[in-house]
């Protein structure tokens, strides 16, 4: 199993996005800002937005005109009180931002530093120098990026992800978590859990089995899980006594979309739904 640090890549300190190299390092290159220009209050599209329309809100593009997005990739903006946080499938980027004369005006911004197949990185620089400048709208739950005759539309995490329920849903092993690192899974095992009526139903990669799960606000306490007996060695059998020793006690909870995280004193699971 290939062990990955749990912690997120720092920032690196005052690193202004702009190409990033083959090794990921970004070079020094001023975000652009928009020249001043009058604009309307409303726009095609929707209305010109405030920070506080923004705050506290996660955008995923939905769709590009004029442009070729990555395939299989994902881009999302999420905005904080003055700041936006930037990714397109590779590294993480963000910085102060205003909306000024109806374009979204960026600060310098920090990268974090992966390196990433070349369509990746790629990616990554375009949308670093599309998004200073752009005109941008929001229409309820649409948030419309326009510059150089490309389109982005961007639609509300809330409704294009809304979060999948924790019960009923069956949710499939990605990670397993220990000593601040997490492994993935091993090829040609699979191993998953179901939550229904205070139980949970768990297949641990070899066996299968159930036990009593309380699910509170944040947590939940899982009782003695019982699971038939056969023997397992090798990679099943590692994946096992995890994803056991996962499922013990108190263990906290989050579901972000259809993304769980499952953290306990013993270690914990990273899990997806079902599709």
């Amino acid at each position: 199993m290939r062990s990955l640090p749990l912690v997120g890549l720092s920032l690196a300190a005052a690193v202004i996005v702009g190409a990033c190299s083959s090794d990921g390092a970004a070079s020094a290159v001023p975000s652009a800002s928009p020249e001043p220009s009058a604009a309307p209050s409303t726009a095609p599209g929707g209305t010109i937005p405030t920070d506080a329309d923004l705050a506290g809100r996660v955008f995923i593009v939905t769709g590009a005109t004029g442009h070729d997005l990555v395939a299989n990739t994902q881009i999302t903006l999420t905005f904080n009180p003055g700041r936006i946080g930037i990714s397109a499938g590779c590294n993480q980027m963000g910085g102060g931002y205003t909306i000024e004369d109806g374009k979204l005006v960026i600060g310098p911004m920090m990268m974090t530093e992966m390196a990433c197949e070349e369509p990746l990185m790629a990616q990554d620089t375009w949308i670093s120098t599309f998004l200073p400048g752009a005109a941008i709208t929001l229409d309820g739950n649409i948030l419309t990026l326009s510059k150089d005759g490309i389109t982005l539309t961007a639609t509300d995490k809330k409704v294009a992800m809304p979060d999948r329920p924790l019960e009923g849903t069956i949710w499939i092993v990605q990670g397993l978590v220990s000593n601040q690192a997490v492994s993935s899974m091993p090829a040609g095992v699979t191993a998953s859990l179901l939550f229904a009526d205070g139980k949970v139903a768990v297949d641990t990669g070899c066996n299968k089995g159930n036990g009593a799960a309380e699910i509170a606000e944040t947590v939940i306490v899982f009782g003695p899980i019982a699971t038939t007996k056969m023997g397992c060695e090798g990679p099943a059998g590692e994946v096992e006594q995890q994803v056991l020793a996962a499922l013990a006690g108190d263990v906290a909870w989050t579901i972000d979309a259809d993304a769980l995280q499952l953290r306990g004193a013993a270690g914990g699971l990273d899990l997806r739904a079902q599709p």
